[in-house]
């Protein structure tokens, strides 16, 4: 009876193929800060997860596994997490939305907005580890790129869509240097990555 008024009512809303997909849980099993381990789930590789309940939540990856036990990396800051805590997969591994809304917004490592501009609604998803491109199959970089710096622009010239690194020791100038190229840069979208 139950199963035919199910079926009759999924048929009306147009949903005869849904099948819920179970809800797959474990429990945290030891947690030293940054690496953690969990017992009761068996999940690949990257895959994010949010472990703890109510205020004291913290989202971590999984890395790796020990014996029956599934590794995972703490993505947030600490969290105060009691033992047998709950393990819950919330994700595939890392994506950001993608897209024309993200253009002047700044993000966290985990493309999360860290603005104060609410959440980005993009076209799409994208992995954060990027995806695999031959480099046969990029274009090439043919034309110069003005960056209003004659040092640069006559020795070390930067080409259109090409990606620069600007590494060097604390307070020699880089975020200075960084700055003068992005304000004479003549370009639809910059992106600048701050890392370390």
């Amino acid at each position: 009876m139950l199963t035919r008024f199910a079926d009759d009512y999924l048929g009306a809303i147009g949903a005869a193929g849904f099948a819920p997909r179970p809800r797959v849980s474990g429990r945290l099993a030891s947690y030293d800060g940054l690496l953690m381990e969990a017992v009761g789930l068996s999940l690949p590789v990257g895959t994010v997860c949010e472990i703890g309940e109510g205020g004291a939540r913290v989202e971590a990856e999984v890395i790796g596994f020990r014996g029956p036990r599934t590794l995972l990396m703490n993505l947030g800051g600490p969290a105060a997490l009691l033992p047998q805590a709950p393990v819950r997969p919330i994700g595939p591994p890392g994506e950001a939305e993608v897209g024309p809304a993200l253009l002047g917004r700044v993000v966290d490592g985990a493309g999360k907005p860290i603005d104060g501009l609410g959440p980005i609604r993009g076209a799409g998803r994208w992995p954060l580890a990027g995806k695999l491109q031959s480099p046969l199959d990029r274009g090439r970089v043919l034309e110069p790129l003005d960056v209003g710096v004659r040092a640069i622009n006559g020795l070390l010239t930067i080409g259109q869509g090409q990606r620069v690194g600007i590494m060097a020791g604390s307070g020699v100038g880089k975020s200075v240097l960084l700055g003068m190229m992005v304000r004479a840069a003549q370009a639809d979208v910059i992106v600048i990555g701050l890392i370390g």
